[in-house]
């Protein structure tokens, strides 16, 4: 549907929306949503606002301001705040929930191969291309957050010393998170203009059409904050995480795989601020170097496949998961897929839990003004933060890509190559994140084959 159709049917109301055919469009929308957030909010922003018409663009984004405020994957919070304003909780949790799950079960699967089939030289050759693409992600990452967030020498200031913080004195990221939230507040007292948000998601005089949540249609009943509603909310959801990791501690033990995984992403789902970029340095820290549940080159093949794969980038963990409980073998050698599957659903579920209980918390608040929200002097300087963050995770990445036995090995030239052309085709052409990704891999295969072919020969 084109803008000028929407407007000249601007009178036409649409159709009561039923639960089936939500659930239908959440289900399509979880084997999709490709492109990271930026690219997921705009398919639903065509999809429900434009072409079907289910809420309107000001309530659309009034309620995308909150999820950015939030830490955790914003696209998923949307979907889950629409489908929880449109049919009350469960219509939360099943929207939130199909959008995570097909990625689940595809990471699940595409991990299976990985750890199975991983040596043999045509999956070694297609990943041999695809790390350098995703060092080349990163630091497009990088500047796309930078060139938003960095609009002041005090900006720029917190994420170079971000970028020393962790690079240098290797402090962990949620201090470096804490420390960044305090100067956001102190600076938004002494210095406002230096910390004021700017760039954020403002409202919009687009008008395609009468929608079945409009600018001016009343909240729902269900959706108006009452104390009853708040306290049930957050005594399920508190209930929820402490049932879960109990059973796990009291089956496994406190220092049990599973129960320590659990406790771990919990707090790695509170420090998502700035995306998945932004808190893959502190799962790094504590997935490779603190449990050594996976190598430092499996975690960047992680990232590769949670790029290539639908739902939110954050999705990595599963894969994390999957190669831990693999690699600890916790129900054994004979049960290697169980326990990797295993490990990636707990994993799943503590990390996507907080998503969950903010916006079921936090939206019956959101909706009881419908102005714009505006983000944080905190927030403003943990933004900034995060770029320092994901420039080291950048350096981290080339690093152990072209050096892979260390400074003193041999430097992979085949790889710089493709990571420049990765980056070229990202930053010149404007290239696609799954066909850069895609090329990539097929560039390693060739090289990987061609290298043998030559040894072959020799």
């Amino acid at each position: 549907m084109t803008t000028e159709t929407a407007i000249d049917s601007v009178e036409t109301q649409p159709q009561e929306l039923t639960r089936a055919e939500a659930f239908k469009y959440w289900l399509k929308l979880g084997f999709i949503s490709f492109g990271g957030p930026a690219g997921q909010i705009a398919i639903m922003h065509e999809e429900l606002v434009v072409r079907r018409r289910w809420i309107s663009e000001n309530r659309f984004l009034h309620a995308l301001n909150y999820c950015m405020l939030l830490p955790g994957p914003e696209a998923q919070q949307l979907a889950t705040y629409i489908g929880w304003l449109m049919h009350r909780t469960w219509g939360g949790i099943v929207a939130g929930g199909l959008f995570v799950l097909p990625s689940l079960f595809i990471l699940i699967a595409l991990s299976w191969v990985y750890m199975a089939f991983g040596n043999i030289p045509v999956i070694a050759g297609l990943f041999y291309g695809i790390k350098p693409s995703v060092t080349a992600l990163v630091v497009h990452a990088a500047y796309r957050v930078g060139s938003r967030a960095l609009k002041n020498a005090w900006l720029w200031g917190i994420a170079a010393g971000a970028f020393v913080a962790i690079f240098a004195l290797d402090l962990p990221f949620p201090l470096i998170v804490l420390m960044a939230g305090l100067i956001g507040y102190f600076g938004g007292k002494y210095a406002p203009d230096k910390f004021r948000a700017g760039g954020g998601h403002g409202a919009s005089k687009k008008a395609y059409g009468a929608a079945l949540i409009d600018d001016h249609t009343p909240t729902p009943v269900h959706a108006l904050f009452s104390w009853s509603c708040f306290r049930t909310v957050l005594v399920v959801s508190f209930a929820l995480w402490a049932v879960m990791l109990g059973t796990l501690t009291a089956v496994y033990g406190w220092n049990g795989v599973l129960t320590q995984m659990g406790w771990f992403f919990t707090k790695a789902a509170l420090m998502t601020f700035g995306g998945a970029y932004a808190v893959l340095p502190y799962v790094y820290q504590g997935g490779v170097d603190h449990y050594q549940w996976l190598t430092a080159p499996q975690m960047i093949d992680g990232l590769a496949l949670g790029e290539t794969t639908p739902g939110p980038l954050i999705m990595v963990v599963a894969f994390v998961g999957f190669v831990g409980g693999w690699t600890k073998a916790i129900f054994g050698s004979d049960s290697l897929f169980l326990a990797g599957a295993a490990a990636a659903t707990v994993v799943t579920f503590f990390t996507f839990l907080p998503s969950f209980f903010f916006i079921l918390l936090g939206g019956p608040f959101i909706e009881s003004t419908h102005g714009n929200l505006k983000f944080t002097a905190p927030l403003t300087g943990i933004t900034a933060a995060v770029v320092g963050v994901i420039v080291n995770l950048a350096v981290f990445f080339a690093y152990h890509v072209l050096w892979p036995q260390g400074l003193s090995g041999h430097f992979e030239w085949a790889s710089a190559f493709i990571g420049l052309a990765a980056g070229l085709a990202l930053f010149r052409f404007k290239v696609g994140v799954i066909p850069v990704v895609l090329g990539s891999g097929i560039a390693g295969l060739a090289f990987q084959f061609g290298a043998a072919a030559v040894h072959l020969n020799v």
